[in-house]
């Protein structure tokens, strides 16, 4: 049964991103489905697309809010830590991802489809994440222009994320890796050194 006049417009936006988020949680991408979003609020699934026109705009909220989650974890993480914090970003990669697996791989399974942005108020919420890593290694290499300290940013980014991704499918293990953390940071630590250096 509908409860069309329950909620206004913006407590009905939150009550569907919640409810889409847990069950995202629960069940990950492949069968995440916006139906059983519906029939879990009551409503119909005729009011969630009128507030989020398609499905992927409603994916994106989805994951905004967890990457919102996790900007916060790693806030978290780094507070009033004085000492080896890029050590710190790297562990608190995996770690969140170890403890929200089907929310973090939500974010990377989804693609837009071509020509459809970001919403800006979804794409600056996500840049707040890469802005912790470029504030951390800004501190540590102060000669570096904020265009390459952005880019180096990217490019660790990008190696932990490899490195987090094989050690939760599985593939680290078939390698015999047993320290995919400690493997990551190497990386990164070697990067940072040859940015210094350089």
């Amino acid at each position: 049964m509908g409860r069309r006049s329950d909620h206004s417009r913006t407590e009905l936006r939150e009550l569907i991103v919640a409810e889409g988020h847990r069950q995202m949680a629960e069940h990950g991408f492949a069968r995440f489905s916006a139906r059983q979003v519906a029939r879990a609020i009551g409503y119909s699934i005729g009011t969630i697309y009128n507030l989020f026109p398609t499905l992927d705009r409603l994916i994106v909220a989805i994951n905004t809010r967890t990457i919102t989650m996790w900007t916060a974890f790693v806030g978290q993480r780094l507070d009033g830590v004085g000492d080896d914090r890029i050590g710190v970003l790297v562990r608190a990669y995996f770690e969140f991802a170890s403890e929200h697996t089907n929310l973090w791989m939500a974010i990377y399974d989804h693609r837009l489809p071509a020509g459809m942005p970001l919403p800006p108020e979804d794409d600056e919420t996500r840049r707040e994440l890469t802005l912790i890593v470029v504030r951390e290694l800004a501190a540590l290499l102060p000669h570096l222009e904020d265009t390459d300290v952005e880019r180096l940013a990217r490019s660790l980014i990008a190696t932990v994320h490899g490195h987090c991704t094989y050690a939760l499918n599985g593939s680290f293990e078939l390698m015999g890796e047993v320290d995919p953390v400690g493997l990551a940071l190497d990386r990164v630590r070697e990067a940072i050194a040859a940015a210094k250096a350089g």
